[in-house]
């Protein structure tokens, strides 16, 4: 169901007076005759198509007479031609689209036909009736819908409203995964609702899941996610519902198969058969499409569809980039949890007394019931349990928050955002599985928040998350690095702009991040911008993010032409920021481009810099003090060479560190030392 009316174009002429009469008629007898109205917006559908069909009294009336209309009335007809026309586009994208959607959206949908009303009485504000020749009757009727349209109210069914408010509650409550009496109260009242939107065979279940489908592929890939998980919550429960009212009356037999197999696994015998027996019965619906087996772990992928986690795990590992069931092209490689679907299936397996075997926990049962051999296989067992069961926690922990971020208010999302932010600051394995829970495409949805505290969770969170290799890729993949530089731009707090900049640092370690992130100027910008305004820790994240990406030579000009090196420079000068060492090797890494190069030799105050830096610098530092003193004075960089002769103090902080220095850096002043002696050979003045 189409989110917004498309506009319609008009043209600038007007049609000829009997041929807009003409299509104004046959519009309304197109929407006057729809059958078979939509349970949802019926109310405002109906009453619609009753306005256009006295508005089909009088076009009818102006035919009939054949005289010519005057301008304005020519105008009115034209305004109402196109308002008719999106009542028709309107009301055929009610009928043709999901139901249970339309009933989330309802609220949406009845301003849409409340603007069309008025639009309507808007253009009939012009229309000169008294110079219309019209029946008694047709004139009364007209001005009665005029009347009716400029004080009419929204329309907003309750009745809708209240389906509409339980719909959400079954959606919150499943993806929190109750279960017990809660879960089979839930499809009571699932049903009532499924029931008074029109859905009451088979057949009505399968269209409204074809249009729920359509409707999450529709909104797939273009940043809806929250969407489509939300889509694919609704598309779970219907499914659900469908298989608990339609399926084959046979649960005595899947029960007795189940109690037979139960016999056969206590006297240790063979239960191949009654396996079958039981996988034979779930449903398509819960069926991973690769695997056909029962869902135990479902995911979604960025295409929308749902796929067992490990089935769809080996499929991505493998080297496909494609959906196996679409042959859509995954725009990033995240698995979302679909928490409907995985409760509907744990609920199936309940009322079906089918069990839940973990495939990991039953490996692991039979490495225990080995134990006793001696006290150090035990230990072993003790520790392999407790880790085991410590990941168990944080994989619930993070599918937990997860759902909050995915459904939760405001104010959820904050403290959920805030929590994932501390699990991942400690471990690799925590980091892995936050990630593997679906968190880093909601994360980055979230990096527009207007909450602040929210944004810096969610970019702080994605920084701790982007220290594990892995995860890096991910969050490439969730085209995430606009909204980081978003961040880093115009951040509600400086703490989330200093951790974009980190988070970018830490993403450009991979060298295909320097090239995406270097096809972005503004990114440079913005890291000059926090160099010059950060906290002495954002500027040493700023230096450390623009080193990384330099190391890629396309880079280096543009960090050059955001304007790094005067800023760099004076950081130098700048013992409070306290990132003496982190300049020094950015300018000389800068160096290394010809645009560096002249920028570097513009500034007048570096070479006095660099020679104090020689004495007093850290070792590093005076590593890359003699690069840069070295660099500046090759291929016609006489005139710096010049202004270190002058200066009393850099022949003697040369022959010092060539003697006491780092290897790195006696060999550089034992180089640069050369060069100066062979700028002083002319006057017969050798320096060594």
């Amino acid at each position: 169901m189409n989110a917004a009316l498309p506009p319609i174009m008009i043209s600038s002429g007007f049609l000829p007076a009997g041929s807009l009469v003409e299509s104004l008629i046959h519009i309304s007898n197109e929407v006057a005759s729809v059958e078979k109205l939509p349970f949802v917006q019926f109310r405002n559908i109906s009453t619609m198509i009753r306005r256009v069909k006295l508005l089909s009294s009088l076009f009818e009336d102006i035919r009939e007479t054949n005289s010519p209309l005057p301008p304005s009335s020519i105008l009115c007809l034209t305004e109402l031609f196109s308002v008719i026309q999106r009542v028709k586009l309107l009301i055929q994208g009610c009928k043709d689209g999901s139901s249970l959607w339309g009933l989330i959206q309802t609220q949406f949908l009845s301003n849409q036909f409340h603007v069309l009303v008025k639009e309507m009485g808007g253009a009939l504000d012009i229309l000169p009736l008294s110079l219309l020749n019209l029946s008694a009757d047709t004139r009364e009727q007209v001005e009665l819908l005029h009347r009716q349209a400029k004080r009419v109210d929204l329309l907003v069914d309750p009745r809708e409203l209240q389906r509409r408010e339980e719909l959400l509650q079954i959606m919150t409550r499943n993806n929190q995964k109750n279960s017990g009496n809660k879960g089979f109260d839930d499809f009571v009242k699932l049903k009532e609702v499924l029931n008074c939107i029109g859905l009451g065979s088979p057949l009505e279940y399968d269209e409204e899941i074809k249009k729920l489908e359509a409707e999450a592929a529709k909104q797939a890939g273009t940043g809806g996610l929250i969407v489509v998980s939300n889509i694919n919550n609704i598309i779970s429960l219907v499914t659900y519902s469908k298989s608990v009212i339609f399926v084959d009356r046979d649960k005595e037999e899947i029960k007795e198969n189940f109690k037979q197999r139960s016999a056969f696994m206590n006297r240790n015998q063979d239960v191949s058969s009654s396996s079958q027996s039981i996988l034979s019965n779930i449903p398509d619906e819960f069926r991973c499409p690769i695997s056909l087996d029962l869902m135990k772990d479902p995911v979604i992928v960025a295409s929308g569809h749902t796929y067992d986690r490990n089935s769809i795990a080996q499929w991505i590992n493998s080297g496909h980039q494609t959906c196996p069931k679409s042959g859509q092209r995954l725009i990033h490689m995240a698995l979302i949890p679909n928490y409907a679907l995985k409760s509907l299936v744990h609920q199936w397996c309940q009322d079906n007394n089918v069990p839940l075997i973990d495939d990991s926990s039953s490996s692991f049962s039979k490495s225990e019931s080995s134990r006793g051999k001696s006290k150090l296989s035990e230990k072993a067992i003790d520790h392999i349990s407790a880790t085991k069961a410590a990941m168990d926690a944080v994989k619930m922990t993070a599918e937990f928050l997860v759902g909050k971020i995915a459904m939760g208010s405001p104010e959820i999302q904050r403290q959920a955002t805030y929590e994932l932010r501390i699990l991942a600051k400690t471990g690799m394995g925590n980091r892995r599985i936050i990630a593997e829970a679906g968190a880093i495409p909601f994360l980055v949805t979230l990096l527009s928040s207007t909450d602040p505290k929210t944004q810096e969770n969610a970019v702080t969170a994605m920084l701790n998350l982007s220290i594990l290799e892995n995860n890096k890729t991910l969050i490439m993949s969730a085209g995430s690095i606009d909204s980081i530089i978003d961040v880093l731009e115009s951040g509600k707090t400086m703490e989330a702009r200093e951790n974009a900049a980190a988070t970018i640092f830490s993403l450009s370690i991979i060298n295909d991040c320097k090239v995406t992130i270097g096809t972005r100027p503004r990114a440079f910008s913005a890291l000059v911008g926090l160099l010059r305004e950060g906290t002495s820790a954002g500027k040493k994240d700023a230096a450390s993010a623009l080193f990384n990406l330099s190391v890629y030579e396309a880079n280096k000009a543009s960090v050059v032409v955001a304007g790094a090196v005067p800023l760099l420079v004076e950081m130098l000068m700048d013992d409070k920021a306290g990132i003496t060492d982190d300049a020094l090797a950015l300018l000389a890494l800068l160096l290394g481009c010809s645009e560096g190069l002249e920028e570097i030799r513009k500034s007048k105050v570096l070479v006095p810099l660099l020679i104090d830096l020689l004495r007093f610098g850290s070792t590093k530092g005076k590593e890359n003090s003699i690069t840069l003193l070295l660099g500046l004075c090759k291929d016609g960089g006489e005139e710096v060479a010049r202004r270190l002769l002058i200066n009393p103090r850099s022949i003697p902080s040369l022959q010092s560190l060539s003697a006491d220095g780092s290897l790195k850096a006696r060999r550089k002043a034992d180089a640069l030392l050369r060069l100066l002696n062979r700028c002083c050979s002319q006057s017969h003045n050798p320096v060594g």
